[in-house]
């Protein structure tokens, strides 16, 4: 067990320089100094950390290695054993994942009058967006705008965004919170019923909308309860494990699996949206993570094994401020809205060592500079650490901000004995968010015909880095984006009459003639955590 009484003379350090660190303001970044940076630490630069696809439409391309083994993994069923002809459901739009894309589309397509149907591996609401803290950006104040919020994402994203992808969700930004809120989400606002709005890392305006430090469990909140008051059937515990197609290779529906009894089911559908989620439990290149149980990519197989293309597969989000102590929330998520509040980074000389409102992939590649070629991290019972000085925000703003601002992270660290109010916290990166993912054009929908995404699942909208208050963004956006296209097609669309499997015997056939086969079941459902 480490030292407490180290860290907590440690501590007293950052106590004694805070005066004189809350009038330090460290200049950013040139653009030279960050490229630079990056391509030293960030991991996203590890080149021995990824492997080329030999197979499947992205062949030629690396992706992080554990995400190549299960792409180019075998499929849990055998296609001869599975009965298409007589459909356990049928749907018009099938939903696959219960998170805040999902039910943002199911909403949608119930609106627009279509039959919607939501499956998920857990239960509707386990999802990233519950996991979601800081809050969701939307540029709706009279400074502000949706161009500038488009410069502001488009730079932060290294000018990598899909030009279209991005203008539809800023620009759609200031409706869908509109959206959220006639739905019943408890916004921050002013006694005068303004909404409050913050920065965050890499934005050039205030246009962060929050519900305190729990936005995203508050939106998710909303949207599963009229998911539900609606009556749209939700298959809890149950995975799609494959993407069926009709004779003209269109998305036509799922096979599914009980999580608990392993019974196959099949969904007949006449358009497919895809919005399952994030990575974050592979745990790529050893990194603690801060997503939820059933983060492991299964939409990315589900998508690539029938031809639809991914986008930027190999870059990913390291959130620079995971819990680094004490070890029972080890990764957990410290939200950016901590910094945006006035928290500095500070290293164990006591010293803020960079502007701590960087863009994330600059400020976690900062962080482990300063811990491995600086020396000038703190050592943990984990690995090492900086610091987060959470009493500067009340050293700054007066007593009470805290409890105010940030409830849920006073009451996660008081839980372990630590006062965030008195205390500083210690931060290390921790895997978060999945920048790539299925290529869709401005309509949601993938390469394959009838087949949508929404969310994290998809790659382009934020380019090779993400802004804080995007993702809660996107995953409205483009959720709605997809279940209003989707359940238009779903109107011009016939029944499936004939359904195929075919494609998992010709992938395959396509991984045993190029060798890249790894054996491994796929898609992954749920990490497994046995000790070996």
């Amino acid at each position: 067990m480490y030292k407490i009484d180290k860290l907590n003379e440690l501590a007293k350090v950052v106590a004694e320089k805070r005066p004189e660190n809350a009038s330090m303001e460290p200049r950013r970044m040139t653009a030279d100094e960050k490229d630079t940076l990056l391509a030293t630490f960030h991991p996203d630069y590890k080149q021995g950390e990824f492997s080329v696809l030999k197979a499947g439409v992205n062949k030629g391309e690396k992706v992080p290695t554990q995400l190549a083994e299960l792409l180019q993994g075998k499929s849990r069923i055998n296609s001869s054993n599975v009965d298409l002809s007589a459909p356990d459901y049928d749907t018009d739009v099938l939903i696959i994942g219960g998170g805040g894309a999902g039910a943002s589309a199911a909403i949608e397509a119930d609106d627009a009058g279509a039959k919607a149907m939501i499956v998920t591996k857990l239960r509707i609401g386990d999802a990233n967006t519950m996991m979601a803290e800081g809050g969701i950006q939307a540029a709706d104040k009279p400074n502000d705008s949706p161009a500038i919020h488009y410069l502001d994402a488009f730079g932060g994203g290294h000018f990598a965004a899909k030009p279209e992808l991005l203008q539809k969700l800023v620009t759609n930004a200031p409706e869908a919170i509109q959206w959220l809120n006639k739905l019943g989400v408890e916004f921050d606002k002013e006694a005068d019923g303004t909404m409050i709005t913050t920065h965050g890392g890499g934005t050039s305006r205030k246009r962060m909308h929050a519900a305190k430090d729990y936005s995203g469990a508050e939106i998710m909140r909303t949207l599963r309860d009229e998911v539900l008051n609606r009556q749209i059937p939700v298959i809890d515990f149950t995975a799609a494990i494959e993407i069926i197609l009709d004779e003209n290779g269109k998305a036509a529906g799922a096979v599914l699996m009980n999580m608990e009894t392993k019974e196959l089911l099949v969904a007949r559908a006449k358009t497919v949206v895809i919005a399952t989620g994030g990575a974050g439990r592979l745990h790529y290149q050893g990194f603690p993570t801060s997503n939820h149980y059933g983060a492991t990519a299964d939409g990315l197989i589900l998508g690539y094994r029938v031809g639809a293309k991914l986008l930027y597969a190999d870059t990913l989000q390291y959130h620079p401020t995971g819990a680094a102590y004490p070890e029972q929330i080890f990764g957990a998520l410290v939200t950016e809205k901590v910094r945006s509040l006035g928290a500095k980074l500070i290293n164990i000389d006591g010293d803020v060592f960079m502007h701590p409102l960087e863009t994330r992939d600059v400020t976690a590649a900062s962080i482990i500079r300063e811990c491995s070629e600086r020396g000038k991290g703190i050592t943990t019972g984990q690995g090492t650490a900086v610091w987060l000085d959470t009493p500067m925000i009340e050293y700054k703003n007066g007593e009470g901000t805290i409890e105010k601002r940030i409830p849920a992270m006073m009451r996660m660290f008081g839980k372990y004995g630590i006062d965030i109010r008195k205390e500083p916290i210690l931060v290390y990166p921790t895997l978060h968010y999945q920048n790539g993912g299925l290529d869709i054009t401005s309509d949601g929908m993938t390469g394959v015909e009838n087949l949508y995404a929404a969310g994290e699942v998809v790659g382009g909208i934020h380019g090779r880095n993400r802004l804080m208050g995007n993702s809660l963004l996107d995953v409205i956006v483009f959720g709605r984006n997809a279940g209003i296209n989707a359940a238009a097609k779903a109107k011009n669309t016939d029944v499936p009459k004939s359904l195929t499997l075919s494609h998992i015997d010709a992938f395959n056939s396509k991984l045993n003639e190029s060798g890249a086969a790894s054996g491994k079941a796929s898609p992954m459902l749920l990490p497994s955590y046995a000790r070996k």
